[in-house]
């Protein structure tokens, strides 16, 4: 069996149903929809970092640029809500054409001027004379789409195409291509890889994953403020899940949300100090010991994870 089926059919599939399901079995549906949310937004990043080495500190305003694309959509043309998802990852891939000069950065400085340009559209959005437009501070409402059972649905399919993705880049030669050039960009330019070319669209590829992710949690809640989805914390989230999981596999990521967002929930709203502490200790014990992430593990003791 070729490893594309084998792969969706031992991940994909499993992970699709078992959300899918879980509605009809737990009653806190937000929390299940933040799941699929993190999920989606963690294979992004693995996608961007995990494939090309590039980490994106502002991977949120990619979402946040979602969020605010299917907003002024629904807003000001009254579309459906599936086309403002369009567009609402339309605008997420337009800004990462926008931001595409960075790559002439590398390291931290990629990374901070990444984080800069998202807390600079923050303002923007968030600015008052805009409030005609983007409704400013005052936050935007959505009452009229509101179906948060629909909203989930379509954020399962997102996070399908998503996983089936991931999977064809593990799979694929042009996968293969960018993990090349995470390794040596030189190397991978001499052996024929266009090294540009393939940094852009995996960028791209990413941006429109959390521009779409954006959009149907703007889809979701319906009423938010600026800083909701433009908040650091989700970047640190989905950057953490990932390479708590392990970047450049297709699992690392899943699990890396199933059990840090798990414990998040279990432990970090009733009792937030202990969960400082626990999730410092994680984070420290996976530098030091798990530097590859949990995956490493796994294959330490003979289980291939892909």
């Amino acid at each position: 069996m070729p490893r594309l089926v084998r792969h969706t059919l031992l991940i994909l599939v499993p992970v699709v149903a078992a959300l899918g399901v879980a509605p009809f079995v737990y009653g806190n549906h937000l929390l299940l929809f933040n799941f699929i949310v993190f999920m989606a937004l963690a294979q992004g990043v693995n996608i961007i970092y995990g494939l090309t080495g590039y980490l994106p500190f502002g991977y949120v305003g990619f979402f946040g640029a979602g969020a605010y694309g299917f907003s002024l959509v629904v807003m000001h043309l009254h579309t459906s809500p599936f086309a403002a998802l369009l567009a609402g990852g339309l605008a997420a891939v337009l800004l990462g054409l926008l931001l595409t000069p960075l790559f002439r950065l590398s390291g931290a400085y990629f990374s901070i001027a990444n984080l800069a340009a998202a807390l600079a559209l923050l303002q923007i959005v968030s600015n008052p004379t805009l409030e005609g437009i983007t409704k400013g501070p005052y936050g935007v409402s959505l009452s009229g789409v509101f179906n948060p059972t629909l909203a989930y649905n379509t954020a399962l399919a997102i996070l399908a195409a998503t996983l089936f993705l991931v999977i064809y880049l593990r799979n694929s030669r042009f996968g293969m291509a960018l993990q090349a050039i995470r390794e040596d960009a030189i190397s991978a330019a001499m052996a024929g890889i266009d090294v540009v070319r393939a940094r852009v669209i995996a960028w791209l590829l990413a941006a429109l994953i959390a521009g779409l992710t954006g959009a149907v949690f703007a889809w979701y809640i319906s009423v938010f403020y600026p800083e909701t989805v433009f908040s650091g914390e989700v970047s640190i989230f989905a950057i953490v899940f990932a390479l708590f999981g392990g970047t450049a596999t297709i699992l690392g990521p899943v699990l890396g949300v199933l059990i840090l967002y798990g414990v998040y929930n279990a432990i970090g709203i009733s009792t937030p100090q202990y969960f400082q502490l626990i999730y410092g200790l994680l984070i420290m014990g996976l530098v030091l010991f798990l530097p590859n992430g949990l995956v490493s593990l796994l294959r330490r003791w003979g289980i291939d994870v892909p």
